[in-house]
């Protein structure tokens, strides 16, 4: 996998975490720096590990699909980014207000986290099968969500909602055309 790729499929898992960190600096009286860097290396954090996990569980079964692994990895990222689109345009459920310190609570965040991660370790199951060394994928998107989240506390108090939802949106556009670069990729070098 090319590094462009590799740093294009961070960026998309870190959108949804973007999203939440846009939502939860706009939640916060004035978000500062080392707060949102704070929630940013907790994001960052979760979301190198699940990839990881995705990718070892891929790999106790790509022994038994092997020859249909390059659509296992389509679909998933497909699917994927499919979700995060439909995620990124369905109306925002209001929150009711809640104290600032309950935002930027450790467990608040580690759920948080862990809840946008879920989709790091369906791409890290895809990963398994392709020839792609997981601990530089998995510090790349730790990498990504870690600028994104800290990024997204700090305009979320300026930009609301609105930038996050974007966000979402064009991950799961980058997730597809990633699966379908993989797609080709393999189809073409079968038949070549």
């Amino acid at each position: 996998m090319s590094p462009i790729s590799m740093l294009l499929i961070g960026f998309a898992m870190s959108t949804d975490a973007f999203a939440a960190a846009v939502g939860k600096g706009a939640a916060m009286r004035k978000p500062r720096f080392p707060d949102a860097l704070r929630a940013g290396l907790i994001f960052g954090v979760i979301e190198a590990i699940t990839p990881v996990i995705g990718w070892l569980l891929g790999r106790a079964a790509s022994s038994y699909v092997e020859a249909f692994d390059h659509w296992i990895a389509f679909v998933l990222l497909g699917a994927l980014g499919v979700h995060m689109i439909i995620n990124g345009v369905k109306p925002e459920v209001e929150e009711a207000d809640e104290d600032a310190d309950k935002h930027r609570g450790f467990w608040h965040l580690a759920v948080t986290g862990f809840a946008t991660s879920i989709d790091a370790m369906a791409v890290g199951v895809g990963l398994a099968f392709l020839d792609v060394h997981i601990g530089v994928m998995a510090a790349v998107i730790g990498l990504c969500t870690l600028v994104m989240v800290t990024t997204g506390i700090m305009l979320g108090r300026v930009l609301g909602s609105m930038i996050g939802k974007r966000a979402e949106i064009a991950g799961g556009v980058i997730l597809i055309l990633v699966g379908s670069a993989i797609l080709y990729e393999h189809l073409s070098g079968a038949v070549g």
